[in-house]
């Protein structure tokens, strides 16, 4: 087999395992731990099976893995807190609804790291340059703008003063889902450091960042919180004003 052959195993592996144990416990805190996790693995085990490690190479991976370190562990906090991921509120009682869950998410595990997996598989190198520092520059700026939003809106929620109130201060005056715009910012970012030394057919990873604003933009993110905001806050005068005045997803977008 070959190593990107590997990857997507290990990865379909990874998420059987967690189908299997969340449908078993009908429990899915410790599944989003596995999630990230899974990233994580994947980015190591192909920096280790390219056997180069070259610079670039390196500095992706620690990105993927400080990226999926964060994510996880919020998103595991949330749910000790909160005592339960509405997301799997329809699904976890019917295992063959769950399984094509899990399987749908290791496609998309494979799909969005696949910049990523091609360079660590990458044997050809080149100096550092443009794209990678252009790269990991928008990398750190989506990074930088989901932790911060997912940290503001925590503290908006730990606040009893807000209980049944929207957030719309910090980076949520500007944006309706900063923490999502985060998350494409970082996946282009990655996207382009490794375009650097990607060749011909490679290109086509750049489903990677698209696939996330798909996801997000159309499917399971924003349509679904929109929803929800709709029918808690629908007929809120204020929240009315916020949807005119705030852009959904870029800001100073209408």
């Amino acid at each position: 087999k070959s190593p990107l052959d590997k990857s997507s195993a290990s990865n379909l592996l990874r998420q059987y395992q967690s189908w299997d144990g969340c449908f078993r416990l009908q429990e899915c805190s410790s599944c989003l731990i596995l999630g990230s996790g899974t990233f994580i693995l994947l980015a190591h085990l192909s920096l280790n099976w390219g056997n180069t490690q070259y610079p670039r190479q390196q500095v992706q991976t620690g990105l993927v893995t400080l990226w999926g370190l964060r994510l996880g562990l919020f998103l595991f906090l949330r749910i000790l807190k909160e005592g339960h991921d509405r997301r799997f509120n329809h699904v976890r009682d019917s295992p063959g609804t769950f399984f094509v869950f899990w399987t749908m998410q290791g496609a998309w595990i494979i799909l969005t790291l696949l910049p990523t997996l091609l360079l660590n598989l990458e044997k050809h190198n080149k100096p550092l340059g443009l794209w990678d520092y252009l790269g990991w520059s928008i990398w750190a700026m989506g990074f930088l703008t989901e932790a911060v939003a997912d940290q503001q809106k925590w503290h908006f929620r730990s606040d009893p003063d807000n209980a049944g109130k929207f957030i719309q201060s910090g980076l949520w005056a500007y944006s309706r889902h900063p923490n999502y715009l985060g998350e494409i910012l970082l996946w282009t970012g990655l996207f382009t450091s490794a375009a650097s030394v990607l060749q011909g057919w490679q290109y086509l990873s750049a489903i990677s960042p698209l696939l996330v604003w798909f996801l997000l933009n159309y499917v399971s993110g924003i349509p679904i919180l929109e929803r929800e905001a709709m029918r808690q806050w629908g007929k809120d005068a204020e929240f009315q004003a916020y949807l005119r005045n705030t852009p959904v997803l870029w800001p100073f977008v209408s």
